[in-house]
């Protein structure tokens, strides 16, 4: 398995209040799996992306991806292991407007020790891979929002990571967008072997993903 999760469980304090966000999940995903995960708002999908990212620690329980235990690094530890294992997808892009799309998927190999040439080489598979290398030279604002979750697809697969992590990645696009978008990640699925954690509301984008997984007040429920 590629990823597992045992019994974790995530709480906030606010003032003396603790939260649970997270009451014991434990999961296994295995390597080059499409997962989707479903839930009203409020369950803890988000939270749960977050700590497979590592951007995020749990209160309890273990979390061990590629061999890692990531749930017992360091700050710093997370830090460097996310630069290389994790490409993360957001709703809204978060693309910085005043660089090209060339420019932000060349962003995360700038923490890398690779060459200007080797950096250009591997933008340009990226910006290929999601059928935008004709837009590498515009910017945020010159593409449409299709366009623009492309070039943030890029952006998260251009290190090669071990892991994608969708969070709601049509949720801002129309019908026909959202589809393409759906039809990249599954390519990236089964031709890429890359293997898929996605957050969606929608019955339609969970579809797409070879498992569902249900998530209400922070445990798993059978759909």
């Amino acid at each position: 398995m590629l990823i597992e999760l045992t019994d974790v469980r995530k709480k906030y304090r606010r003032d003396a209040i603790e939260i649970p966000v997270l009451d014991g999940v434990s999961m296994s995903v295995g390597e080059g799996d499409f997962l989707a995960l479903m839930g009203p708002s409020g369950s803890g999908k988000s939270t749960l992306l977050n700590l497979l990212a590592g951007i995020d620690q749990p209160t309890s329980g273990t979390i061990t991806i590629g061999g890692t235990t990531i749930s017992g690094l360091s700050e710093r530890g997370l830090a460097a292991w996310r630069s290389r294992h994790v490409g993360f997808i957001f709703q809204l892009y978060n693309l910085i407007p005043v660089l090209t799309a060339f420019e932000n998927v060349e962003l995360p190999l700038l923490l890398t020790r690779l060459s200007k040439k080797q950096r250009r080489d591997h933008v340009m598979v990226a910006l290929d891979i999601v059928n935008l290398s004709d837009r590498a030279g515009h910017y945020p604002r010159q593409l449409s929002g299709g366009q623009e979750q492309r070039v943030a697809i890029a952006r998260a697969i251009v290190t090669d990571p071990t892991l994608l992590l969708a969070d709601e990645p049509t949720g801002d696009l129309d019908a026909k967008s959202g589809d393409e978008i759906l039809t990249l990640l599954q390519r990236l699925n089964k031709e890429f072997r890359k293997t898929i954690i996605m957050v969606t509301h929608d019955p339609h984008a969970a579809d797409r993903a070879s498992h569902v997984y249900h998530l209400e007040k922070g445990t798993f429920v059978a759909a």
